[in-house]
């Protein structure tokens, strides 16, 4: 097990950071509310509804983190960080050795893009991988971040492997060995990580574990392979595997939707679980999957099931089995043995309810990434929850962050804007600011005359902006991708003005539940743009002893998730009220320079560069006399202004109100 030593090596040495060619201004850090966490950070206020079940065996869940290390700064529910994370996982340990049991730690994938403390160093991840490494997981596997830019993926076949080995898996992904440096001659394709694992736990269990990422990921092709799932299942090793006399579970985990029918990301869980199950129908199959963020729980047949377990570290997911070695083929028990006594707040029957027949002797749960909750289930105490090494870790991401200068504040956030709780166009929807800050922000000083109509997907934006202070940190959370501004200069109004509703037809608008999976950007296999945090017109910063003031009602319960899957609407650990949900576009539009009396001759149409081939194409349907391709487009900004620094560069010259003094509604 790695415990500590990757990171506390990597905090020896002096870190290169992408930007370490930038001014670097004066760092502002908040004030530490808790002795644990990070030192801006509050916890949460509503304990968990009850204790968990303990099975046979057990399992701890993670997918999806995205950098999220430090936790959730603004977002109480959400607000511990990987060291707290890591006491839990100790403790849980030695609870499943105290009552004879085993218990599996597994994580599925995607560790970065999303988050300053992943993104803001070059490579990706070289801050936030050795600090990862912290939890001794039993089975781990890549997402489709872990497999874009080619140093990325090197880095994460090197490290992961040498620190992980078999443990580490991946069925159905091949890296090209010899293709870091230069084009080899003859590429020399390996396997990633193992195709399988056989071991037998601690408690006699003999499990036989699988790694499979979704077909359709948005790999480096040059470096990385994915073999389709129906050719893996016909492969003599997948065979010879699963058709081993010693085993009493089969153990499927994936950077892989555990729901089927979800546009370009489709999964393919249901066909290996069928598979499974055809070549051993008396063995059972628990799954973990991941990439669509979401809380889930499906039902296969009567004996395979899968869990998703969140995203950015806001979510531990739990399963617990029994009668493992025990089940007969038809053994009916109750899937939800849940504590008769707990908090049944925010749960509704009427509406969701078990919807599919299950066998197994199973309990799920969705845990919110919280010391309340961790303390309440692995030690009952936020002292005793603490380990040396938990507070280690802790203290190695604030001086991360630091470093990376992530806590520099550009401004203060006057009020939450939210992807989706909002509809298109309230003050409170994101997307309304995006638009009003690229009207004001987006504009080359020698065509500023011209009238502007700028464009950016739904994609753009990767996280809700909460109220508070907004930092360099906030950039990456907010708007991850580092996508320039280019524009078809002098477009006729009359084609330019149906561009958005083109774009928006019925088949781009998709609700949240399918969002949040992954969007793809230009930018996301890598980039080398800088982003400057120096001091912007003298902004004031903030100063470690100032005190935030929290807007929060402590005696209602907190909007959060409210879960339903097939096992019905009391998965989530905690009780929450549901937060709204609205219909969005899958574009945007901003405007401005236009006249204060009707409508311009022309306009200059920008656009983020991802969108360059959907642009021409939608002018081009409109039957113009010229005929546009994505080459057409010029670069209207420099490119170290991008969709990361729009933001950032509107709250320097907007947000400066209350700087000093700054409230947080988390």
């Amino acid at each position: 097990m790695v415990v500590l030593s990757p990171y506390l090596a990597l905090a020896l040495v002096p870190v290169v950071f992408a930007c370490d060619s930038c001014e670097e201004g004066e760092k502002s850090a908040y004030p530490r509310f808790t002795r644990r966490m990070q030192p801006q950070a509050e916890d949460a206020v509503t304990q968990p509804r009850g204790p968990l079940t303990w099975g046979e065996i057990n399992f701890i869940h993670t997918s999806d983190s995205h950098g999220w290390l430090e936790g959730h700064i603004k977002e109480r529910n959400y607000g511990a960080d990987w060291g707290d994370f890591v006491s839990f996982a100790k403790q849980m340990k030695d609870q499943a050795a105290n009552k004879s049991v085993d218990l599996l730690l597994i994580d599925t994938g995607d560790l970065h893009d999303g988050n300053g403390l992943s993104d803001a160093t070059d490579p990706n991840g070289k801050v936030t991988n050795p600090i990862f490494q912290n939890i001794d997981y039993d089975l781990l596997t890549p997402g489709n971040h872990e497999l874009g830019a080619v140093d990325v993926a090197y880095n994460t076949f090197t490290d992961f492997t040498a620190v992980y080995g078999d443990r580490y898996l991946t069925s159905n992904i091949d890296i090209c060995k010899n293709c870091q440096e230069s084009e080899p001659d003859e590429k020399e394709w390996v396997a990633m990580g193992g195709r399988f694992r056989h071991f037998t736990t601690k408690q006699g269990l003999r499990i036989m574990a699988f790694g499979v990422i979704l077909d359709g990921t948005n790999n480096n092709k040059d470096m990385t392979r994915i073999q389709p799932a129906r050719e893996m299942i016909q492969e003599d090793w997948f065979k010879e595997a699963a058709n081993r006399q010693d085993i009493d579970l089969f153990v499927l985990i994936g950077h892989n939707p555990v729901k089927s029918g979800i546009p370009k990301s489709e999964s393919t869980f249901p066909l290996i679980m069928e598979t499974l199950r055809g070549l051993r129908p008396e063995i059972p199959v628990q799954g973990f999957g991941g990439h669509t963020h979401r809380r889930d729980f499906r039902i296969y047949d009567p004996m395979s099931s899968a869990i998703e377990s969140g995203k950015y570290c806001d979510t531990v997911g739990w399963i617990s089995l029994d009668g493992i070695k025990s089940q007969p083929a038809n053994k009916t028990a109750n899937p939800q043995s849940q504590d008769s006594q707990a908090d049944k707040r925010g749960i509704s029957d009427e509406t969701c309810s078990k919807t599919k027949d299950f066998d197994m002797q199973l309990t799920r749960r969705y845990l919110d990434w919280n010391r309340l909750t961790f303390a309440y289930h692995a030690a009952g105490s936020q002292n005793i929850l603490d380990s040396s090494e938990g507070l280690a870790v802790t203290k190695g991401i604030e001086d991360s962050r630091n470093s990376l200068n992530l806590t520099y504040v550009y401004g203060c956030a006057p009020q939450t804007y939210c992807i989706s709780c909002k509809p298109a166009g309230d003050p409170g929807n994101i997307y309304t600011l995006v638009e009003t800050a690229a009207s004001a922000k987006v504009v080359n000083p020698d065509r500023s005359a011209n009238s502007r109509m700028i464009i950016v997907n739904r994609g753009v934006v990767r996280y809700d902006l909460v109220q508070g202070p907004f930092t360099l940190d906030d950039s990456y959370i907010v708007c991850p991708y580092h996508n320039a501004f280019n524009y078809f200069p002098d477009v006729p109004y009359s084609l330019a003005s149906k561009v958005l509703e083109t774009l928006n037809k019925p088949k781009s608008t998709t609700k949240r539940s399918t969002m949040t999976m992954d969007t793809i950007s230009s930018q996301m296999l890598g980039y080398d743009e800088c982003d400057n945090p120096s001091p912007h017109n003298g902004t004031e910063l903030l100063k470690p002893k100032t005190l935030f003031r929290r807007v929060l009602d402590e005696d209602a319960l907190t909007q959060g998730y409210t879960t339903c899957d097939d096992l019905g609407g009391d998965g989530d650990d905690t009780p929450h009220s549901e937060i709204p949900e609205y219909d969005l576009p899958g574009h945007f539009q901003a405007t401005a320079g236009f006249p204060e009396d009707g409508q311009p001759d022309t306009v200059d149409l920008i656009f983020s560069d991802f969108l360059a081939s959907r642009i021409a194409n939608a002018l081009n349907l409109e039957g113009p006399s010229k005929n546009y391709t994505k080459d057409d487009g010029l670069l209207y900004l420099p490119v170290d202004f991008s969709t990361n620094t729009l933001i950032p560069a509107y709250a320097s010259t907007e947000w400066q109100d209350n700087i000093s003094e700054c409230p947080i509604s988390g």
